[in-house]
């Protein structure tokens, strides 16, 4: 556990963050993952970058040449969030001199953002910002279900998970297919990922029809999982009368009207769900119609929850990975789906916690006096050497090292589009 001294006070923030990014954020990692391994000019110089600094001071349309740019502009702003948006036709911050109608958008990362507050009708450990490890199930299978569509379904090979810092989780699909998706293909991908339709007013936010489509059985594969201990014991969706109304609420009138009376000598959450699932067996049997409520039921209380607006849009921004929240001091981390199943965002670091840890007694003295010598040989990568050697002394370490895995796997595919090039080059 981290000791007292390095829990969170947001007052602390502004006497943290320069800390952090001067010795701390990962600017090569960023800066290499942005740029595409060079694959298209201009691409890292023509992408938006937005800052919200002290006081919710909003500043947008950020763009710079080099990553050495970007580190001296953060380190001078010291942003309490950073966004990423898209890559436009003209540098961002020339927007103002081109000429209207020219500056467009015109690639970005596909993206996905999902929010705990999007559930509250279907959690009752937590509301609003609040999340626990109880429902912080619900992201787990998010995670899962998307991942897996993404990869098998549209054929994308590198999602970046990131956690959101306080009650959510952002998904970048950075292949080259994705970036150059059309606000039209976006929407298609997310209509296809989106099953949890209408607002507080709709009871029934899912409908299945016949014959359920192989996407949704995988889901439902994934949700089925979790929900026995998800859904039955740690949300008890069928213990507390309130709760049980809200789930009889989902069926045909006939059915809820005999689960109502089984229910009255039945009272283990588990022996109701059986019993749930036998009225939904029988149903199937004798109706000429589909009918799948209990199936219906799993995917209101777990399916993904998805904020489309968020992926259909080329220039909307996005929480960038490594940004600070303001609120939880968490450091908005790479996930890694190895270990997706312990996640823990209460384990996450915060910029309190890190920035502690670099203050504690080094060792190994003699290696330091190794690096006075090479620094006054290479003042620049010195500074780079100290930076990396500052974040692999924190708990950042562990996020960082994941998040140069996934850019050796992008680099793998920008290298063989190179030579691709290369090779259509050498053929005229």
């Amino acid at each position: 556990m981290p000791s007292s001294s390095s829990e969170y006070d947001p007052a602390c923030l502004p006497d943290l963050l320069p800390l952090y990014y001067r010795r701390l954020f990962p600017f090569s990692q960023y800066f290499r993952w942005l740029s595409y391994g060079g694959v298209q000019k201009n691409y890292f110089l023509n992408r938006e970058f937005s800052f919200t600094l002290k006081d919710d001071i909003y500043v947008r349309y950020q763009s710079f040449s080099t990553q050495n740019e970007l580190e001296k502009e953060m380190q001078k702003m010291n942003p309490y969030k950073i966004d990423i948006g898209a890559v436009y036709s003209h540098r961002p911050n020339q927007h103002n001199t081109v000429k209207s109608g020219t500056f467009q958008a015109l690639e970005k990362e596909l993206v996905f953002d999902i929010d705990m507050t999007d559930y509250d009708d279907v959690r009752s450990c937590c509301s609003a910002a609040d999340i626990c490890h109880k429902c912080w199930t619900l992201m787990t299978i998010a995670i899962r279900i998307l991942d897996r569509a993404l990869r098998e379904d549209f054929g994308f090979q590198h999602l970046l998970w990131v956690y959101s810092g306080r009650r959510g989780v952002h998904c970048w699909v950075c292949d080259e297919a994705a970036r150059k998706l059309s606000v039209a293909a976006r929407s298609a991908v997310a209509e296809y990922l989106s099953l949890v339709k209408g607002g507080d007013e709709t009871v029934k936010k899912v409908v299945l029809t016949d014959p359920i489509h192989p996407f949704i059985r995988e889901s439902l594969t994934v949700v089925e999982q979790y929900f026995p201990q998800y859904a039955l014991q740690e949300q008890d969706i069928l213990g507390r009368k309130e709760s049980v109304d809200k789930v009889l609420a989902l069926m045909p009138e006939d059915v809820r009207k005999e689960l109502q009376q089984h229910f009255q000598n039945e009272k283990k959450p588990e022996n109701r769900w059986k019993l749930v699932k036998e009225q939904a067996n029988r149903k199937q049997g004798t109706a000429k119609k589909g009918h799948h409520f209990e199936k219906e039921i799993m995917l209101q209380y777990c399916y993904p929850r998805l904020d489309v607006n968020v992926s259909k849009g080329v220039n909307h921004l996005l929480k960038s990975p490594f940004s600070v929240h303001p609120k939880t001091g968490r450091i908005s981390v790479p996930m890694d789906l190895k270990e997706l199943d312990t996640f823990d965002p209460f384990a996450v670091p915060t910029i309190s916690l890190i920035c502690e840890e670099l203050d504690r007694p080094r060792t190994g003295e003699e290696e330091e006096k190794m690096d006075n010598i090479k620094e006054k040989e290479n003042e620049k990568d010195a500074a780079e050497r100290r930076k990396i050697r500052d974040y692999k002394r924190t708990s950042l370490a562990k996020y960082v090292k994941h998040f140069d895995q996934f850019l050796d796997g992008m680099a793998r595919s920008w290298k063989g589009e190179l030579l691709k090039k290369s090779d259509l080059q050498k053929e005229f």
